[in-house]
């Protein structure tokens, strides 16, 4: 992409006020961009996209509007990615697992108990494993910008027991997402993992089908979870994110003006969106605490140990290749 590191710093020097489009750009219409993301419409992730709309009209004198569409109302994670790939969708959020079939390490954030806490996660995706991904992305003509949204880590909840050591997952149902490295890691630690659609957990918990489920804390108390839950165990067995980005081609064809007010705006949008779902995380635990959860927090390092010893590091770090591999172990030390 045409903006580079200085144009974005010249960007920030531009501050909260407008940046002027000049001569018959100007004077041309709006320039008008659709953003899709799955996201509530009511989650920070579309709140802080919001306002980030509303500065660059305001940075732009009114030029360029950016359509924020929440709730997957552009369609499926997989549709908007392919929409945002043919440029029929400008840009987009959506976790690194759901563009592994266009760049196998961009859900290597995912890896299981890789990041040890925030800071760990907030340098590596800032930094070289961050820019890692970016860089293949946009060998698929897509541009991702440099700062990520925060999705939250994973946690377990149960019906019958807490989850204390790896023991306790021994033979237990638990559903995951359809993502192949959430089932490999489960199967890893000895549970018996179940793919079912979000939209159908809540009625898979209180039929028993599966015993316990994994999601981050906010989403389990605004799905209510806790009326078919009893304890949650604290074990961040994973840590999501969302990538911003939009087609290459068509953010490159923007004034560079444009891109810059794009680039500062999205990312300031990402840094204020990780400190929202961190007071959330707060909050929810909280009001859980509140509707009778049990909460407890596992030594991860036994789950880690059993995971290297069933072949779980060893089997995705040939998947997603010694350099990539070589990024991610720069910030959590050895995996594999």
């Amino acid at each position: 992409m045409s903006l580079n590191r200085r144009q974005f710093g010249s960007a920030i020097a531009f501050g909260l006020g407008p940046i002027a489009l000049s001569g018959a750009r100007a004077a041309s219409a709006s320039i008008v961009l659709k953003y899709g993301t799955a996201f509530p419409a009511d989650h920070p992730g579309t709140t802080r996209i919001k306002e980030a709309a509303e500065a660059l009209r305001k940075d732009t004198g009114g030029k360029v509007d950016l359509q924020v569409y929440p709730a997957s109302q552009l369609g499926s994670e997989p549709d908007m990615i392919s929409q945002t790939r043919s440029g029929a969708l400008d840009l987009m959020s959506t976790a690194g697992s759901n563009l592994q079939t266009l760049v196998p390490t961009a859900g290597i954030n995912g890896v299981a108990f890789a990041f040890k806490d925030y800071a760990e996660v907030w340098a590596a995706m800032d930094g070289e494993l961050g820019n890692y991904v970016r860089a293949k992305l946009a060998r698929v003509n897509l541009y991702a910008y440099d700062k990520v949204l925060d999705n939250g880590y994973r946690n377990i909840t149960t019906s019958t027991r807490p989850i204390v050591t790896p023991a306790d997952l021994k033979g237990f149902k638990i559903r995951v997402p359809g993502i192949p490295m959430w089932l490999s890691m489960f199967k890893a630690l000895g549970a018996s993992p179940t793919a079912i659609q979000f939209g159908e957990l809540y009625s898979a918990l209180q039929t028993k089908v599966v015993d316990g489920q994994e999601n981050p804390l906010v989403l389990i108390e605004s799905a209510k979870l806790y009326e078919v839950q009893k304890y949650c165990s604290l074990t961040g067995h994973t840590w999501d994110g969302h990538y911003i980005f939009g087609n290459l081609k068509k953010l490159q064809s923007l004034p560079k003006e444009v891109q810059a007010a794009l680039a500062l705006r999205l990312n300031a949008a990402a840094v204020e969106e990780r400190k929202d779902v961190a007071r959330m995380n707060s909050d929810a635990q909280a009001k859980l605490e509140k509707a009778g959860i049990v909460f407890n927090r596992p030594d991860t390092a036994p789950f880690r140990e059993m995971l290297r010893s069933a072949g779980f590091y060893a089997e995705w770090k040939g998947k997603f290749g010694d350099e990539a591999w070589g990024v991610l172990e720069k910030y959590t030390g050895r995996l594999a």
